[in-house]
């Protein structure tokens, strides 16, 4: 009997397409990307044609033996990974490690595609196959090769010129930017004052409030009141014209209808998800995978979901005559329109052979399938159901009024009021906003007739602030992403994570807030670098790769187009000095005490408050102390800069008599126990930390100092240690590199001291006129052999260490 192998990405896929396809098949999972772009410079290398390096993924290497095997005893190949670009790679660079195994000869491979894992699409899907879509996997690595060339050339130049550990990114870096720029907004803005005037009418005990739109014979805008004074002159005037009435000059009487919003594309499902239920990006897309992968109901492994990863917002006319049929038995036939609805997407790169995310079947209820789900995918999946079985709904009816109400010839109040009269879709489904929706909406007016006269309760003043504009919360960070064409949704989560994860951004509350090493990053790239964090520039490059996708366009070319004006730049950005490049500090103001500036800057270990400079003409040193996580470098004031010199915190002793107290310095929070120092955590605070956590990061810290020991010097308080950039030397306070031809168990007690004082004279300011007796006490510090090899490493460590980058990261 033959075999068939079929490779998808995950467990849970395979499990539930196992089940569709039966004993002649055997469905394997890769468990994602199978391989990548080796960790290293020159992964991509611009002068042999972008050639790109790849290696095994070791976490699948296990996962990629599993499917060799199982692949000698099959007749042939399925590859049924996603249908997107992702998934078109993970099955190419999967076909590439097989047939580099020599495992493809003479067996067809075939590549399926399905946009819901239902036993109808999976059976369609293998009666239709086709080859790996060239285009498809050019695009996907060109984005990969791009993405990498930034991150593995701008990164390291902000680990010299900002701080180290930081990174950039083509796509993340753009969208820093709109969190910095609207901070800066926030930051700029002036509120102005305003007043409104309401009026409260009554009709036969029917009160309501009407608000002014005419004074003295003119349109009233915004800023036409803007002080109490003349709120009260005006509320005065209108009191004395209406003489307890109010005329009805007007009614205008309208039917509104409002139609549903489309079904869920990957990036409106985010941003719902977010609103209503409170998931973040990367919530929203693992629960939706599972959704979609398969959930065991009664026994039965099901695909919930479509691919939740689409710009589209079609839907197939098998789903839309289900929907309509599943509205018609829930709400009644008068809810099911006389003709469906088609949904067409504004995005121009939409790819409409893609569906909208939408339940597999309308049928199965979410009441139905919630007993059998995670409280997060029922959540999700009733919110999908509701948005996809409201786009197929008629349409919601208001009766609408607007009244004009006039008191004496010149000043005039406006009413308005909305009934519900056929809820349609609402009955439903109602879309969530970033701002309320119309106040008018099922506030109700009583009968009025023109002509009529209304008691005029009273005229109330209201004194009003403009307000800046808000913060981006996920969700419309996410909708400001798509309108600007940065980025994809599927890379949303990814970028809003990274965000996160480098501390560029705080989410506080929903809002997302800058760090000030974001705000400095993002100064850094706009002033240096703004083309490529530029919104149109990276929109286009996306179109750009979308059209590699669509075949229109070369893939290596593009690089090249690319390479060609961004390598020189970072080239000549690499020669600034860091006080040319970063302009962090700010002047916070005068230390009473001393009279001496203060200022707040961002150091290598964050930010920090300066008393004094190392220029000072007494000679004294400047005194410094970090920021609290909740303090910024731009809004820090003297008074909160002062407070952080006044910190430390006493703890009590240890059990050897030594002290404890705890303070936030230069390098970030600390505890001193006698002479020795150990940072504090991220998650410990200064003000709150207790003896006990202390001991504990004491003992830490000489646990990880004792396995990174590779010698010490019997009680010498002398240790070689293994560093993060190779041995070094130290007592505790001296450090010397070791150098690297030297062997830890080779070098003595006598030349372990004389590399420790010869690093500490190395420190040490030679004055003048001293020049050749400190270098002749410098020479004789160290052995002649030692002293030779430092000076001859000197500049190859220096060049090594520059050569080292990071992994690029979006």
């Amino acid at each position: 009997m033959s075999k068939n192998l079929v490779i998808v990405e995950s467990p849970a896929k395979a499990k539930t397409i196992q089940k569709y396809l039966g004993p002649d098949f055997e469905v394997l999972a890769s468990y994602g990307h199978v391989r990548d772009l080796v960790p290293k410079d020159g992964a991509v290398d611009p002068t042999r044609g972008f050639e790109m390096k790849y290696e095994l993924i070791d976490k699948n290497e296990k996962h990629v033996n599993a499917i060799a095997r199982a692949l000698k005893q099959a007749d042939a190949l399925y590859l049924a990974t996603d249908p997107d670009r992702e998934g078109e790679a993970i099955s190419w660079h999967l076909s590439e490690l097989l047939k580099d195994k020599g495992l493809l000869k003479n067996k067809p491979v075939r590549r399926i595609v399905f946009h819901e894992i239902t036993k109808a699409a999976v059976q369609d899907a293998l009666a239709h196959p086709r080859e790996v879509a060239a285009d498809l996997v050019n695009a996907q690595q060109a984005r990969r090769a791009l993405d990498y060339l930034v991150g593995f050339n701008l990164s390291p130049l902000l680990w010299r010129k900002v701080q180290p550990g930081l990174s950039a990114g083509r796509v993340q870096s753009p969208a820093l930017r709109l969190i910095c720029e609207r901070e800066e907004e926030i930051k700029a803005f002036i509120a102005r004052e305003y007043w409104t005037l309401s009026a409260r009418a009554d009709k036969q005990g029917s009160l309501f409030l009407a608000r002014l739109v005419e004074l003295h014979g003119k349109k009233v805008e915004q800023f036409s009141i803007t002080s109490g004074e003349q709120a009260t002159a005006a509320r005065l005037a209108l009191e004395a014209a209406a003489r307890g009435q109010l005329k009805v000059a007007s009614v205008d009487k309208k039917q509104r209808r409002r139609n549903p919003s489309p079904p869920f594309t990957t990036s409106t499902l985010q941003q719902e998800a977010n609103r209503k239920l409170g998931f973040t990006s990367t919530r929203t897309m693992r629960t939706a995978q599972q959704l979609y992968e398969g959930v065991d109901i009664a026994g039965e492994t099901i695909g919930l979901i479509s691919y939740m990863r689409t710009d589209s917002v079609s839907l197939a006319q098998e789903a839309i005559a289900e929907i309509r049929r599943v509205i018609g038995n829930q709400y009644g036939a008068k809810a099911v329109p006389e003709e469906p609805r088609y949904y067409k997407s504004k995005s121009k790169n939409a790819q409409e052979a893609h569906e909208a995310v939408r339940p597999t079947s309308a049928m199965r209820l979410p009441v139905q399938v919630a007993p059998y789900l995670t409280p997060d995918q029922a959540k999700l999946y009733e919110l999908i159901w509701k948005r996809t079985v409201a786009c197929q709904m008629t349409q919601a009816v208001f009766d609408t009024v607007a009244a004009e109400l006039r008191a004496g010839s010149e000043h005039a109040f406006k009413a308005n009021g909305s009934v519900l009269v056929e809820p349609g879709f609402i009955a439903v489904y109602t879309d969530s906003k970033d701002t309320p929706d119309d106040e008018d909406d099922d506030k109700r007016l009583p009968p009025l007739e023109v002509g009529e006269s209304l008691r005029l309760v009273d005229v109330t003043p209201e004194q009003h602030f403009t307000e800046p504009p808000p913060r981006y919360t996920e969700a419309s960070l996410v909708k400001t992403l798509e309108e600007y064409d940065i980025g994809r949704p599927s890379t949303y989560a990814s970028i809003i994570s990274t965000l996160q994860a480098r501390e560029y951004v705080r989410l506080e509350g929903k809002a997302f807030n800058p760090t000030d090493v974001g705000m400095i990053v993002n100064r850094f790239l706009t002033d240096h670098f703004n083309r490529y964090v530029d919104y149109g520039f990276t929109a286009g490059l996306e179109d750009d790769l979308d059209a590699v996708s669509r075949g229109e366009k070369e893939w290596v070319p593009l690089l090249a187009e690319f390479w060609k004006s961004f390598k020189p730049q970072v080239d000549e950005k690499m020669e600034l000095k860091r006080q040319d490049a970063v302009s962090d500090a700010r002047v916070i103001g005068v230390d009473p005490v001393s009279g001496k500036p203060m200022t707040a800057r961002l150091g290598r270990y964050g930010p920090f408050v300066q008393i004094g400079s190392k220029d000072d003409p007494d000679g004294e040193k400047p005194r410094f102390a970090s920021l609290k996580a909740s303090q910024r470098i731009d809004t820090i004031t003297v008074q909160e800069a002062l407070d952080l010199f006044k910190l430390p915190r006493k703890l009590g002793h240890l059990p050897n008599g030594d002290e404890v107290e705890v303070n936030i310095g230069r390098f970030g929070p600390y505890a001193r126990h006698g002479k020795n120092f150990v940072s504090l955590k991220k998650d410990d605070d200064v003000m709150t930390i207790e003896l006990p956590r202390v001991i504990e990061l004491i003992e830490q810290k000489a646990a990880a100092l004792d396995a990174a020991t590779l010698k010490t010097f019997g009680d010498t308080g002398i240790r070689i240690i293994k560093g993060r950039f190779g041995a070094y030397i130290t007592d505790g306070t001296r450090k010397a590199n070791l150098p690297k031809k030297r062997e830890p168990e080779d070098v003595t007690v006598f030349e372990a001291e004389a590399y420790l004082a010869e690093a500490e004279a190395a420190k040490k300011p030679v004055k003048k006129g001293a020049k050749g007796k400190a270098a002749k006490a410098e020479g004789e510090a160290a052995p002649k052999a030692a002293t030779k090899k430092a000076a001859a490493k000197k500049a190859p460590a220096k060049k090594a260490a520059a050569k080292r980058k990071p992994a690029s990261k979006k």
